[in-house]
């Protein structure tokens, strides 16, 4: 086996997502060497994607109708968060912005990250 060591272009990162590959399809017993090579492996793959490939945060509205989504949630259901229904639907239809007490709700509430949420959304229909 090669060394180990961080990936640095295209190549060694395709080369890393092979062995990955094969780790993943012949998994290695747990705490063996080949287990460590595995984990360590991953985190430099996850280090290479993450300053090459970074994923922007979701958009805030979007972000709240996955979570609806995700946990069969209606919009009365996110009154306590936001407040009455009529101030939901402004929410979700881009009418009215979020404010920093609805974002802490929705943060600690649904566990929606506060980053996401804290963004300012692009599409802020206010007539």
């Amino acid at each position: 086996m090669k060394e180990l060591k961080p990936i640095r272009n295209d190549n060694e990162y395709e080369a890393a997502l092979a062995e990955a590959s094969y780790f993943i399809d012949h998994e290695p017993a747990p705490k063996s060497k080949k287990a460590d090579r595995f984990e360590v492996l991953l985190m430099l793959i996850e280090s290479y994607e993450a300053k090459h490939y970074p994923i922007d945060l979701p958009d805030p509205i979007e972000a709240i109708k996955f979570r609806m989504d995700q946990a069969g949630l209606r919009p009365k259901d996110l009154q306590p968060m936001i407040g009455g229904l009529n101030r939901v639907y402004e929410i979700l239809n881009r009418k009215r912005p979020l404010t920093l007490k609805m974002i802490w709700k929705l943060h600690s509430m649904l566990g929606i990250p506060a980053e996401s949420l804290i963004q300012q959304s692009d599409e802020l229909h206010i007539a």
